[in-house]
């Protein structure tokens, strides 16, 4: 071997890109799984969104407050016999107040859904950010799929571990005015149906706020998507338009009873309250079954599929405002 060919020759060969220097393969990182990009697409729809939670929060410390209030406030006669506590205090001073609160929760819960969908696919065309979270390997099936579980998914359990921390608390805060002003209150506890009372509560946002209002949604987030701006607008107006022309041409108001159906949770769910006041009825199976096999639901959810298979294909196609 001449010199010339020696000093061309190098030491050691160089490793091959993807191996190491001994010359066996480098494995590369698993990618991700959909499971866990959607639960990390969740958990950053919370951290952009904080006022998910605060605003539950806020509205469940009002309540109680107010409920305190009141309750301090009232001209209660001291020391007011338990046979009258039991039979006529009762159900002004604890059973309307409870209802209100979960109503007020759940109105709550409908307003914060409605909210965050208008600007969950507007909002980052609108500030931009899409363009750094399109830069992430997160497709925009699982992108769209986290932000609709959030009003079908996470705000109704949010909504109904709220509530019963919020009933808990005014539970708890009552019995201690009411001692304070002289009642016994050594009954009051057992007279109250809680397990019956959150069993309704949750079956009753499972069924109507989750599933039955997801077609509604997914509307919004089809809007949100597409809208260049007043994204509710413009999620209100085709809605509008189309009871208008059907009044007009046809005489008639089957999309705005349809509309209103569906907003009233159709057949087959247990209303909240069912008879406006406790004790409350709790889910059946028989209610269950009625609710499982109704077409409207099902339709609905093949209304949903649509509206986020459409979300999908704007956002895969439209860029920043």
């Amino acid at each position: 071997m001449t010199s010339t060919e020696s000093a061309a020759m190098p030491d050691s060969p160089e490793p091959l890109p993807g191996a190491r220097a001994d010359g066996s393969p480098v494995s590369a990182p698993a990618a991700p799984s959909s499971a866990r990009l959607t639960y990390w697409s969740v958990r950053r729809e919370l951290w952009e969104h904080r006022w998910i939670v605060v605003v539950p929060l806020i509205v469940a410390a009002v309540v109680v407050l107010g409920f305190v209030t009141g309750l301090v406030r009232l001209p209660l006669p001291l020391p007011l016999p338990h046979s009258h506590f039991t039979t006529t205090a009762l159900p002004h001073l604890l059973e309307a107040p409870f209802d209100l609160a979960a109503l007020i929760l759940m109105g709550t819960y409908a307003v914060v859904a409605v909210i965050y969908c208008v600007a969950a696919l507007h909002g980052e065309r609108w500030d931009r950010s899409i363009l750094f979270w399109k830069s992430l390997p997160v497709s925009d099936l699982i992108t769209v799929i986290a932000k609709a579980s959030i009003p079908i998914i996470l705000l109704p359990l949010l909504t109904f571990a709220v509530t019963v921390g919020t009933q808990l608390v005014m539970l708890l805060a009552g019995s201690v005015v009411l001692l304070a002003k002289g009642v016994h209150v050594g009954a009051l506890w057992p007279q109250i149906p809680f397990l019956t009372m959150w069993a309704a509560l949750l079956y009753h946002l499972l069924t109507v706020h989750a599933l039955y209002y997801a077609p509604i949604y997914g509307w919004l987030l089809l809007v949100s998507a597409w809208a260049r701006r007043a994204a509710f607008l413009w999620a209100s107006l085709p809605i509008a338009a189309v009871m208008i022309l059907e009044k007009l041409i046809f005489d008639t108001s089957v999309f705005a009873h349809m509309l209103l159906s569906r907003l009233g949770g159709g057949p087959g769910t247990v209303s909240f309250p069912p008879h406006g006041n406790m004790p409350m009825q709790a889910p059946t199976l028989a209610n269950l079954g009625a609710f499982l096999t109704r077409p409207g639901l099902w339709i609905g959810l093949a209304v949903l599929a649509a509206f986020l298979a459409g979300a999908v294909w704007l956002r895969r196609r439209q860029g920043p405002i």
